[in-house]
């Protein structure tokens, strides 16, 4: 099973994180299910895990611009050239947003939570990197 969820600590990890307000930019790599795993009951038809987080970005991008980010760059991943054996990704998505703040408040929004389970549905495993624009920041 792979990590599509932050754990607990991470949250708490990342909220208490020592800040300078700036702006930050998550590096999202993606591993899709070939068929996204709703849970039983779900209304959402059957589609692929690219699909579903497909329908996970259609909320979650305009939740992106709302907080003061963007998008910076996305697309499929075509090779992973150094990683451990069998680490390969779908797509990868680079989103700048203004501060870590902004980015912790979008994802306490309860519209963004109603969304997120279309990601849990999509990915077989993830990574969600924090990462400072700018080079020895």
């Amino acid at each position: 099973m792979g990590s599509v969820e932050p754990r607990a600590e991470q949250i708490e990890a990342l909220a208490g994180l020592e800040d300078d307000g700036g702006p930050i930019a998550m590096i999202n790599l993606l591993r899709y299910r070939d068929r996204a795993e709703y849970e039983e009951g779900a209304a959402d038809e059957p589609c692929s895990g690219r699909e579903a987080y497909l329908r996970y970005g259609a909320v979650a991008g305009g939740m992106v611009a709302q907080y003061g980010g963007e998008v910076v760059i996305g697309g499929p991943v075509r090779m992973t050239v150094i990683a451990p054996e069998g680490e390969d990704w779908d797509d990868f998505i680079l989103v700048k947003y203004p501060t870590r703040q902004a980015f912790l408040e979008m994802i306490g929004n309860p519209e963004y939570q109603a969304c997120a389970y279309h990601r849990t549905a999509a990915l077989d495993d993830s990574r969600l990197i924090l990462t400072k624009p700018g080079l020895g920041s």
